[in-house]
């Protein structure tokens, strides 16, 4: 008799058929004998697919979570090229604040002229104008006997063209007059320069604060504050910290003025304390000041926040800037 090849099996030990290979029959029958099992593999590999899951899963949430940060951070996706970028590599971006402090030194030249000493002041004008333009403009646009001097000049503002030019913005009081220039500059590796002569502009107009809304006023509370706040802002002034904090509320910091004033009176009529509910006031209030050592003063305006502890008894919890306009108060 010849022997099949096969494989055992592993529940009973007889050999199963393979390859499709025809069964044997039951002795004495004509049925086919049941074919023995194969042995277990894991389901055919379905052990694995649950795993599976599990990593896809995770990856969807990690990018996801990714993605979601990305937005709520405003992230930028890195450059395309993939070229990290090199130190002393040359840089697109106009440098606005190297142009902002050029055209500041230059103003200060450029809105000072006096003939008697125009030499000096060509001189200093090489240091800010292309060398060619200073040989044929060498007062840069200054001419006559007018005398101009600048006692204050600010930067307000720079408009960025492109990568290498801008206008910046400059305030200055020449002549005892406000006056506003734009001051052309361009930029290009690494070098700057004032590139044309600069432009004249209007000064910012004044503007016209709105009229508050008139409040009923807390006479009491006003009362009160009138006699007890003379003796904080004279603690203000000194700027004692034992002195000062008598008249803070719990909680309150506050740090003097090192005695640079000292304190002459409240102006009259200046006080408005505001009818509110509660033991708390956001007052307004103006004190005439006098300069340390000296005849005269100046006055300030404050908005403060007091609060009454002992029945009328009032302390300050915050002293402030004030934004109310002069003369408007409620």
């Amino acid at each position: 008799m010849v022997r099949r090849n096969g494989v055992a099996s592993a529940d009973s030990g007889t050999e199963s058929t393979m390859y499709g290979e025809v069964s044997p029959s039951w002795p004495g029958t004509d049925r086919p004998a049941p074919v023995a099992k194969a042995p277990w593999s894991g389901s055919g590999g379905r052990w694995t697919v649950w795993p599976m899951r599990i990593i896809l899963w995770a990856a969807i949430l990690v990018i996801g979570y990714r993605g979601i940060m990305a937005i709520a951070l405003n992230e930028k996706p890195a450059s395309s090229s993939g070229a990290a970028t090199t130190a002393g590599a040359p840089t697109t971006q106009f440098p606005v604040a190297l142009a902002e402090g050029f055209a500041m030194q230059f103003g200060r030249v450029y809105l000072t002229y006096n003939p008697a000493d125009a030499g000096t002041r060509q001189q200093q004008l090489r240091a800010y104008v292309a060398s060619n333009v200073a040989q044929a403009n060498p007062q840069f646009g200054m001419s006559g006997q007018a005398v101009m001097q600048v006692s204050w000049e600010s930067v307000v503002g720079i408009n960025v063209h492109n990568a290498n030019s801008a206008v910046v913005t400059l305030l200055a009081t020449v002549n005892d007059r406000l006056m506003e220039f734009g001051v052309p500059i361009y930029y290009a590796g690494g070098a700057i320069v004032v590139s044309g002569l600069p432009s004249l502009l209007p000064t910012p107009a004044l503007a016209q604060p709105p009229q508050p809304s008139p409040v009923q006023q807390d006479a009491a509370a006003a009362n009160q504050l009138q006699t007890q706040l003379p003796e904080f802002f004279a603690a203000y002034a000194n700027g004692n910290p034992t002195m000062l904090n008598r008249f803070l509320a719990p909680g309150a910091s506050l740090t003097g003025l090192g005695n640079a004033v000292q304190f002459k009176d409240i102006a009259a009529g200046s006080l408005h304390v505001p009818q509110q509910s509660g033991a708390t006031r956001n007052i307004t209030v103006t004190v005439d000041w006098l300069l340390t050592g000296q005849n005269g003063g100046f006055a300030a305006t404050y908005d403060m926040t007091v609060v009454d502890q002992q029945g009328g008894r009032w302390y300050v919890e915050e002293i402030r800037a004030s934004t109310q306009p002069l003369g408007t108060a409620p």
